[in-house]
Parts: C-alpha cells; structure tokens; sequence
C-alpha cells in the first residue's frame, strides 16, 4: 500500500518534471485565479443568469415564480412610460457625456499648465467626485428651490430675471439634474486627462516647436490623436455613469422621483420603483435586462474602437 502511494508520488513528480517552463507558469497562474474565477462567477454570473430566468416570470415576493414566456418584455415595450424613460436615459448619454468630456478636457488642458498652487487647484477639481451624490444632490436641490430658499433663483432676482421652475418644469428638469451629474464627475475626468497628457513623450513637443508648429496645430496634430486611448476609456466610463444614473434623480426629486411626468426618470430608476415599490419582480428583471443589454453593447463598442489595426 505505501509503496503504490510512492510510486503515484513519483509518477506525479515526475509528470511536473516534464514540463516545460511556460506550462508550468500557466498551471501555477490559473492556480491562483481560481479561486477569485469562482468568487467572480458566484457573485456575477449566478445572479445575472437568475435575473435573466426572472425576467420570464411573474414573481412578486409573495408567490413562487411561474414561468410567462416573454410577457413582462411585452408588456415593458407597449408600455409608454417605458420609452419616456428609455428617452431620458439616452439623453443623459447623449449630453451628458460629450459636454463633460469636452470641459473636463479644456480644464485639464491649462491646468496642466499651471505651475502655481497646482496641486491644490487639482484637489478642488476632484473634490466633488469624493462627496457623496446623496448629500450632493440635496445641496443642489437647495439652489434650485423657489424664492425665498432657492440660491439660484435669489441670485436671478436680485439682477432683474424672473425666477425658473427648475426641478418643477417638464423641459427644466433634466437639465437641472445634468448640472450636478457633469460636474461631480468633472474631477475624476480631469485626473485621468492630465495623466495622459503628461504621458505623451515631450520629443514630440520639441520636435513640433522646431518645425514651428504653434499651439493649436500641436493640440490638434498630437495631443489629441495620443489621446485617443484614455479618450475612449473616459467615453465608456462616463458613458456607463450616464446610463446607470440614479442619484442625483432620487435626491433631487424625493417628493416625485422621477421629476414631473416622468421628465427626469432614468431606467435605473424606473427598476428600483418597479422591484421595491410595486414588488413586481419579474418585470423589474426584464427592464435590468434590457439596461444589461445597452451597457453589453457600450462595452462592445470600446473593444471595437480599441481594437488593433492592422
């Protein structure tokens, strides 16, 4: 007995022996990907593919899960709040993401090249991405509140201007709840927009200064293409941000969340109403379906626009 022991030993030992050096380094790699593989799939894929099974029942917390087939998807897409909602969510996407890009950009443009208390400056920036987007969205429904609280319609009056309905109006209110969401997000963008800016070698720059290049040609000719890397990461990451909006929303119009029929009401949104206001389970499963199919084909798109050419 502890002699065939011995000899699977040695066979096994022998077996590891054989290998070549890159084997050895791929075994020993999945080794210790295992475990956090697995923890990713409990934690992941278990309950996304639960969700999906979901989405085609009727389960309400109180009874157990029927399969309906595709009635909550039905249901969701002749339903018009659900394309009111659908519309809010992409116009988030649409404006948000290109305008915060282009000013998170032009920020990080001149303060790289500001020399003087140039950390401190950068910390102020980045401060709001840090404050919670709970306390940040009731300081900004503050400022939009009526005469005599609201901040912003006192600052009107007091040079002649009427005051503004703001979170109260159906063509106000998203762009109200936009304000804050760009600019919270404003710092992180001109961290990461810096970064790659100091990352392009300065050769290119001196090269560019003595073919007596000026500045508007090196921006366009090389600042800009080099950065096309971290612009793409920052239009998929604020891309994503824009489409799972929430906060903001939900802080700011507590009263009616959503804003005045529906006007500001994200997708996001609608799920949490859908899954812990109505208990209507299975059909919160089909709208986080349908977001997890617009945020598969955002995240399609960078590995599109990333790919190598050839």
């Amino acid at each position: 007995m502890a002699s065939a022991t011995a000899k699977q030993g040695a066979g096994s030992t022998r077996f590891w022996d054989r290998l070549n050096m890159s084997t050895k380094r791929v075994i020993w790699a999945w080794t210790f990907l295992a475990l956090p593989i697995l923890f990713y799939a409990a934690i992941r894929f278990y309950p996304t593919f639960t969700a999906f099974w979901l989405s085609l029942t009727d389960w309400d917390l109180l009874r157990p899960a029927n399969f309906i087939g595709f009635a909550n998807y039905q249901k969701m897409f002749a339903d018009p709040v659900f394309w009111k909602v659908f519309q809010n969510t992409f116009l988030y996407l649409l404006v948000g993401t290109p305008v915060s890009l282009i000013i998170s950009f032009v920020i990080a443009y001149y303060l790289d090249r500001v020399r003087f208390m140039h950390g401190f400056i950068r910390a102020l920036y980045f401060l709001p991405f840090l404050t919670t987007a709970a306390a940040m969205g009731w300081v900004w429904r503050w400022f939009y509140q009526p005469l005599p609280i609201g901040v912003i319609n006192g600052f009107l009056s007091t040079i002649g201007m009427e005051q503004q309905p703001f979170l109260r109006s159906t063509l106000q209110a998203l762009p109200s709840i936009l304000v804050p969401a760009i600019w919270a997000g404003l710092g992180f963008q001109i961290i990461i927009f810096m970064a790659g800016i100091r990352a392009i070698p300065s050769t290119f720059y001196e090269a560019a200064k003595i073919d007596g290049l000026g500045d508007w040609a090196i921006l366009r000719k090389i600042t800009v293409p080099l950065l096309k890397p971290t612009t793409v990461f920052l239009v998929v990451f604020s891309s994503i941000g824009f489409l799972r909006i929430f906060d903001q929303v939900y802080n700011m119009t507590s009263n009616d969340p959503g804003g005045p029929l529906n006007a500001t009401k994200p997708i996001v949104l609608m799920i949490y109403q859908t899954a812990f206001s109505s208990y209507q389970m299975g059909y919160a499963a089909a709208q986080t379906v349908v977001l997890f199919t617009i945020l598969l084909v955002v995240s399609l798109l960078q590995l599109y626009v990333l790919r190598e050419k050839k």
